[in-house]
């Protein structure tokens, strides 16, 4: 089995995308996550360019890695310079990494008119860069930059300028799209005639501008390559890097590569997922292999189809790559999502039962008013329990008022609710006041029922959102509310739908309260018996 390394710069190229920033100790962190995943280099920024990535290597000395092995990043010398005095190559050598990675210009364009140097100078920087470094006993990669735009304006030149680093000792080269702008073709054809050429081991680091980074890398390893540059979940600078959360699944499941082990592999989901939450981002749920919606089915026949086969409609078993199967519910959902759905709450449904032909009827007609039962699980596993009878009924309401008083210009906004509610057949009245309409009736209505159910104190609401349903209608449009509840390390969500947002709030707050209680807490039992046809 052919062995791919995986050379992952999330921590420098990553850092470089817009809305991206990491601490000295969010880059510790992240790179122990990196090593447990099982990657083999760790790129872990460029000293001497800030004081934070000089911090970093300073901490990252008593780093204890298992797997990858840190890495330094940093340019060639400035021209007309000794590599002994440049002060780059200085704070490279005192960052005491075992690998060091080096930039040279492969392009004649960046050559005189970026660097505004001569052609010739530039080779021998490369060279002797490499040369200097390889003499501290280091692994030294060296990095081609721009070398696909450089191979296609002056080919001769851009395989001079590697040539050069293959002089100096470089233990590998990585050829470079830092455009983002090849086709996997050209790669492949590139990369195949440089490996034809050379006796130095290549590697492949590319950006995502054409939306092909990530399939740039992979036409790259077809060529040969033996290392892949690229960052989790894609990050970089402008759109990103080659996505290693997508390269890495496709290289070891689809092309019989080996990256990592396969109960490695199984955590990549969670390790991808553990870097956005440091790095304080939204993750991408419809992200290939590891996004929540890359297993999702919804159509009702991809659903029956997968029941019976998964392979029928998925590349791969998500369980490959840490990820989980969904069956999302919605008007386009037939029997068979039905099914799934129940069979997750412990129900024995069958296609053609009087009991989910009302709930499929129930989602028509819900969904047609607004609601989207996709992210409010909750509340879709209420409809099917109200259907088969194993419903539990927490109370009635007999009304609510909320006030919102602001006396004048300056003066505090003051918001009141008023709950009046039977609990097994007693009545009781409550006021509360809070930050706003929901909060106020979530205290109310939690005064009101505490007494019968103390385990309310358990539950809390950690997310609302509201969306407009139909904004061309205006301030008249429906709303649709999704709150989100936690108890413990359990969450939930519930979907309340009305033209008037506090309806909205309380129908999803209700489902919230009765699901958490009757579900989580007292695990409501399923009809005594088999729902049968």
């Amino acid at each position: 089995m052919r062995h791919v390394r995986i050379y992952d710069t999330t921590l420098r190229d990553g850092a470089q995308a817009e809305g991206i920033s990491f601490t000295v100790a969010d880059k510790i962190h992240i790179a122990r996550k990196l090593d447990d995943l099982g990657v083999e280099a760790i790129e872990g920024g460029w000293p001497g360019s800030n004081p934070k990535d000089v911090d970093f290597f300073r901490e990252a000395a008593n780093l204890r890695l298992k797997h990858a092995k840190l890495t330094a990043f940093g340019s060639t010398r400035r021209a007309f310079s000794r590599p002994q005095e440049d002060a780059i190559l200085k704070g490279l050598v005192d960052s005491d990494t075992p690998i060091l990675c080096i930039f040279g210009k492969s392009w004649d364009l960046h050559v005189e008119q970026v660097l505004r140097t001569t052609l010739e100078e530039n080779v021998r920087m490369i060279r002797d860069s490499v040369a200097y470094l390889k003499s501290t006993g280091r692994e030294v990669i060296y990095d081609a930059e721009h070398f696909f735009n450089g191979y296609q304006a002056n080919p001769a030149y851009a395989l001079e300028c590697i040539q050069a680093a293959a002089a100096g000792g470089a233990d590998l080269i990585c050829l470079c799209d830092t455009n983002g702008g090849m086709l996997p073709w050209d790669v492949e054809a590139a990369v195949k005639l440089v490996s034809e050429r050379l006796d130095v081991p290549l590697g492949i680091h590319t950006h995502d501008d054409s939306n092909l980074g990530t399939a740039c890398a992979i036409a790259a390893v077809r060529a040969g390559a033996v290392q892949v540059q690229g960052t989790m979940n894609g990050w970089g600078e402008r759109v990103g890097n080659a996505n290693l959360c997508s390269i890495i699944p496709v290289l070891q499941l689809k092309m019989g590569c080996r990256c990592l082990t396969d109960e490695q592999l199984a955590t990549l989901t969670e390790v991808a997922h553990y870097i956005g939450e440091i790095a304080n981002t939204l993750p991408n749920e419809r992200q290939a292999f590891i996004g929540r919606s890359a297993f999702a089915h919804k159509a009702g026949t991809h659903v029956d189809a997968v029941m019976k086969v998964t392979q029928s409609c998925e590349h791969i078993s998500p369980e490959a790559v840490g990820n989980q199967r969904r069956f999302l519910i919605s008007e386009l959902s037939g029997g068979s999502s039905i099914i799934s759905k129940a069979r997750e709450a412990g129900f024995d449904l069958t296609k053609n039962s009087q009991e989910t032909r009302e709930i499929l009827s129930q989602l028509v007609h819900l969904e047609n008013d607004g609601y989207v039962f996709e992210g409010a699980e909750a509340s879709f596993e209420l409809l099917m329990r109200k259907a088969t009878g194993s419903y539990e009924k927490l109370f009635d309401l007999l009304r609510y008022a909320v006030e919102v008083e602001k006396q004048g210009p300056g003066s505090e906004t003051i918001t009141r609710a008023v709950i009046k509610v039977n609990v097994h057949g007693e009545e009781h009245l409550t006021v509360a006041e809070g930050n706003g309409p929901v909060n106020a009736l979530d205290g109310a209505l939690r005064k009101a029922l505490r007494e019968f159910y103390p385990e309310l104190d358990g539950i809390r609401l950690t997310d609302f959102k509201v969306r407009v349903v139909d904004a061309k209608v205006g301030t008249a449009a429906k709303v649709r509310v999704l709150v989100e509840s936690q108890m413990g390390e359990e969450s939930w969500s519930t979907i309340g739908v009305s033209p008037n947002v506090v309806e909205a709030s309380w129908d999803a707050l209700v489902d919230a309260i009765e699901y958490g209680i009757s579900v989580k807490v007292r695990g409501a039992a399923r009809p005594a018996a088999e729902v049968s046809e």
